[in-house]
């Protein structure tokens, strides 16, 4: 009886030995929360109740207070474009970087994709691993329908950022986003009033499909329709700078005259401005080619203060804090106020913008 009691209890100090060093790793690695479901494994040696287990029982015992703390994190699962897609783009994933920490109480996972596909495929294994909480800026409107409908099966709460979906209302919880359609008529509007006795305009579209492509193409194509206006070519560079550089040193080329380049996104007009530059041909205002962009980087409002660019068109990147109030407000039983948030945003002429709009709304 001795040797078995002697057994019984080197077993139960070796186990509670291995606890200790499996709880010590949990804090390193935060999104291996699936260690803390072991640790009930590690009681079939109290069940012994032998008393010399209390003192080694000590160790696991420190250990709980990390695992609990572990537990209380919010799970989310962040789906968003490629942060080097532009500017824009990386002061979006830098303010939800930002926002969703350990700190402010959150488990964070970022994947990044300018493909529908690959997003999606991100988001049925965010599904999986049991996020709380699945936040998508999708790089399409359409094909949302079967990831959104399990991840509400799974219980998962869904919510929209910097772009609107094609997909049920229902199958969401919330939508923080910027207006795009409303952004593309601003800009329109704007290049309406400018009164030119013709229009011979370059489009450069952002990358196919996504909200903010649809949005700001399609205000231009309703005024081609109805204004007459000349496309001299749409043709999508993807946001890409170079691009856009290479489409429109392509319609120089073909020798083709326009008087408006209107890009969808800042990156986009300075790769045309630099195949403009490489031909000697003025651009800003009083010159030869109006230039349009979005997003409102900060150097792109710098050039519209010079007098280099025309019109740029706001794109508010700064979500996160919105969503982190939605959050908590259903974390603590709350109700959401709104259910779709509209960012507020402006257009910006170069012959009225100022120092103090560069400083403040430049990202």
């Amino acid at each position: 009886m001795k040797k078995k009691l002697a057994v019984l209890l080197a077993g139960a100090m070796v186990m509670a030995s291995l606890v200790g060093c499996g709880g010590s790793e949990a804090p390193a690695e935060p999104a291996a929360a699936p260690a803390a479901t072991e640790e009930p494994a590690a009681e079939e040696p109290a069940a012994e109740e032998p008393a010399a287990e209390e003192p080694a029982a000590e160790e696991p015992a420190a250990e709980e207070p990390a695992a609990e703390a572990s537990g209380e994190l919010i799970k989310v699962g962040i789906i968003n474009n490629d942060p080097n897609e532009s500017g824009y783009r990386t002061a979006n994933v830098n303010d939800l970087k930002a926002a969703f920490t350990e700190e402010n109480g959150y488990e964070a996972s970022f994947a990044y994709s300018l493909k529908n596909d690959e997003q999606v495929a991100a988001a049925q294994k965010f599904i999986q691993d049991g996020v709380d909480y699945l936040l998508l800026s999708a790089a399409d409107v359409s094909g949302w329908d079967s990831v959104l409908q399990d991840a509400q099966a799974a219980g998962i709460d869904v919510i929209l950022f910097d772009r609107t979906i094609d997909a049920d209302e229902s199958l969401y919880v919330a939508s923080i986003v910027s207006d795009m359609d409303k952004e593309g008529e601003t800009a329109v509007n704007w290049l309406k009033d400018q009164g030119l006795s013709e229009y011979n305009i370059i489009h450069l579209q952002g990358v196919m499909g996504s909200a903010a492509q649809v949005g700001r193409s399609g205000a231009l194509d309703a005024a081609v329709a109805s204004e007459g206006w000349n496309l001299v070519t749409q043709q999508t560079a993807e946001w890409n700078a170079e691009k856009a550089q290479q489409i429109v040193q392509s319609v120089i080329d073909s020798g083709e005259k326009f008087n408006v380049i209107y890009a969808e996104n800042d990156d986009m007009a300075k790769g045309a401005v630099a195949a403009l530059d490489k031909a000697n041909i003025s651009h800003g205002v009083g010159k030869d080619v109006i230039i349009m962009g979005f997003d409102c980087n900060k150097w792109a409002l710098e050039e519209l203060l010079a007098g280099n660019w025309n019109y740029d068109g706001q794109c508010n990147p700064f979500q996160s804090s919105y969503i982190d109030e939605i959050i908590k407000t259903l974390e603590s039983g709350g109700t959401i106020a709104e259910k779709t948030v509209i960012m507020d945003e402006k257009g910006f002429d170069a012959t009225t913008i100022t120092q103090e709009d560069v400083d403040n709304y430049g990202i």
